[in-house]
């Protein structure tokens, strides 16, 4: 196609409060300032990483640090980056003032113009990023432009103003992004699952779920739900989609009718094929995805249906799932030393997570721990129990997953390292070791966020590989196993 033409007349002239100097502030700055408007950013911190982006924007903006709570004179539009709370005081200010508060999702959406490309959309607690990754896969394998956009690193509004000739655009969303953005309209869109997480920002599960439901509001092909998941079909029933549109659901079980799933190794489309009664389309082999963990085949058959939704063959699904890999720190193999397999998945920064990370292996000695963000862990011990060999806990809030592993799981030997330092997580590999037999899995699924150690998952992620290296390098060739301890 070719390429299409921005809408810029909405924000010509406007004064624009862009909250937030991150990735998505500075890119919406540039953006709007581009486009005709006044723009003044505001952010609450005063380092030397914030002036250094406040520097790199010019004359693009205004920029007020260490000030993120008084709403600029004459703001007309206040477009917040995804983090800030809804009960900041300066939506607050805006509120009173009658002013709107939006994204950068929805500046995005407002600014596509004819000829844009459409949008398949993924959100859900955990598997947003594989997923579209595996969409923009198959997507690329059918011969289509794409990107894989949003929450997944690359601002949307800087390829929405590309000029890019996009067929179409593999969109992820987080919960705080749909929040911002009511006027989004995917030509369709999947919620993977559902689960407790940033309940601190959102205030209850039930606007949690709400927010990840506008994802489906406004569809015109295809809603995606998890059968796994309730919460995900409801999340369809309750939403306003446009005549003609339809459920399609994804399971690791056999497919019933509009619904892609497993059927002997092959994942199997039921949904989109003609008489949907007596036929089912081959997709492609559970062999074909990597790793073949049952949540990443989850994932497969969420980005199979958006793709099946935009008309794609069933040969560039199989071909694109088998071109793709994941991304770092996601069930990531990192060695075997002693008979035993080292697997980095240090994004697993929540308990949905790693509760479908620990139901990938049999035998586990399990590391985690690190910023709970007010989770509770009763439900992943009890579930995890009888798989776990042992376990070797580090970080601020790792007390909780030891006292729950003490109710749940109390034969489970469990080592405390009573400290948060980065060198830590050396010597939680040397002890997993310890406590680990030829056969085991020593995973790194924290369950926690990273914040207390590190800077992000992905350095915590590193931080484990280096060790395990460092472990294998001690072991040298022909070492024997580790005996496993029993000792608690």
């Amino acid at each position: 196609m070719a390429g299409h033409q921005v809408t810029t007349s909405e924000f010509h002239g406007k004064h624009i409060t862009v909250a937030g100097l991150g990735v998505s502030g500075v890119s919406a700055a540039r953006a709007l300032a581009g486009l005709g408007a006044r723009v003044t950013v505001v952010d609450g911190g005063d380092g030397g990483a914030l002036r250094e982006r406040a520097a790199g924007l010019g004359d693009a903006a205004t920029v007020r640090l260490n000030d993120a709570d008084t709403l600029p004179e004459g703001t007309d539009l206040v477009v917040t980056s995804p983090g800030w709370r809804p009960d900041s005081p300066l939506f607050t200010a805006a509120a009173e003032a009658g002013v709107d508060v939006v994204g950068d999702v929805e500046i995005a959406w407002r600014l596509r113009g004819e000829g844009a490309p459409p949008w398949l959309a993924v959100t859900g607690t955990n598997g947003k990023t594989t997923t579209v990754r595996m969409l923009a896969s198959i997507l690329e394998a059918a011969g289509l432009r794409t990107a894989a956009v949003g929450n997944i690193g690359t601002p949307i509004v800087d390829v929405v103003l590309s000029q890019e000739p996009y067929d179409v655009l593999a969109v992820e969303l987080s919960s705080y992004q749909l929040h911002w953005a009511p006027s989004l309209r995917a030509h369709s869109a999947a919620v993977l699952n559902l689960a407790p997480d940033h309940l601190d920002w959102h205030g209850s599960m039930k606007a949690y779920a709400a927010d990840k439901g506008r994802v489906f509001e406004g569809n015109r092909v295809a809603c995606v739900y998890n059968t796994a998941d309730p919460r995900t079909e409801q999340l369809v029933r309750d939403a306003d989609v446009e005549e003609g549109c339809r459920a399609i659901g994804f399971t690791l079980g056999a497919p019933g009718l509009s619904e892609l799933g497993v059927v002997d190794g092959i994942l199997v489309d039921r949904a989109f094929v003609a008489d949907r009664q007596r036929n089912a389309q081959e997709l492609a082999e559970v062999s074909d995805i990597h790793p073949p963990a049952p949540h990443n085949i989850a994932n497969a058959l969420a980005a199979a249906a958006l793709a099946r939704a935009f008309g794609v063959e069933p040969k560039a699904v199989r071909d694109g799932l088998r071109a793709f890999r994941p991304d770092a720190h996601r069930i990531a193999h990192v060695a075997d030393v002693a008979g035993v397999a080292y697997v980095d998945d240090s994004k697993a920064t929540n308990t949905h997570a790693a509760e479908a990370s620990l139901a990938a292996y049999e035998s586990v000695v399990w590391i985690a721990g690190g910023l709970a963000k007010g989770a509770t862990f009763d439900e992943l011990a009890a579930g995890a129990a009888g798989r776990l060999r042992g376990a070797v806990l580090l970080g601020a809030d790792r007390a909780l997953i030891k006292e729950a592993l003490a109710r749940h799981a109390p034969d489970v030997p469990v080592v405390d390292l009573d400290r948060t330092d980065t060198g830590a997580m050396a010597e939680a590999v040397r002890e997993a070791a310890r406590l680990a037999a030829p056969g085991d899995t020593v995973l790194l699924a924290p369950a926690c966020a990273s914040m207390d150690m590190f800077t992000h998952y992905g350095e915590r992620g590193e931080a484990f590989a280096a060790a395990v290296r460092e472990l294998a390098d001690q072991a040298g060739p022909g070492e024997p196993a580790a005996g496993r301890a029993t000792e608690n």
